[in-house]
């Protein structure tokens, strides 16, 4: 018998391909037109701070951290996040994002930014982003613009256009 225990581990070049299978079959083909998406595009992933969720050797769930900058300051944009249908609601989602938070905080990083919900997010310390403090490229729903501060005052004195790192 094989064993099926979830097993969360830092993201591999070898696992591009399967991840990006499961975000088309997430997320489907709009995603590109997503302004976060439009922020990432040409830009690596941080391979170091973003995980797979293994159940044996089928990938279960990923999630990225790639390099933005905030008012010129460094900062992480999170997602996209993505875990198959099959596997949601059993805490995969929380446990990549706690796990990418951790290596973040641990490698020195400040703040971290992403477009989610809130009432999903809000638990893993995450909250919105003042009226008007950033200015994220494209229409994004300034609801839906949350931030989690790795180390106290992680967004004090940060205001003005969030730019692609390249």
């Amino acid at each position: 018998m094989s064993d099926l225990t979830l097993v969360l581990v830092p993201q591999q070049p070898a696992d591009q391909a399967a991840i990006e299978k499961l975000d088309e079959r997430v997320f489907g083909p709009g995603r590109f037109a997503r302004s976060a998406y439009r922020l990432r595009e040409g830009v690596a992933a941080d391979l170091s701070l973003s995980y797979v969720a293994r159940v044996g050797r089928l990938l279960v769930g990923a999630n990225r951290m790639t390099h933005i900058s905030c008012a010129g300051k460094p900062a992480l944009l999170l997602g996209p996040l993505s875990v198959e249908p099959a596997f949601r609601s059993a805490g995969i989602g929380e446990a990549l994002v706690m796990k990418s938070l951790e290596a973040a905080r641990a490698a020195g990083h400040r703040l971290v930014l992403l477009v989610g919900d809130m009432a999903y997010y809000g638990k893993m310390g995450f909250e919105p982003v003042p009226d008007g403090r950033l200015l994220f490229p494209g229409p994004v729903d300034p609801e839906r613009l949350l931030y989690c501060a790795l180390t106290k005052g992680a967004l004090d004195g940060v205001k003005g256009r969030v730019t692609r790192v390249v």
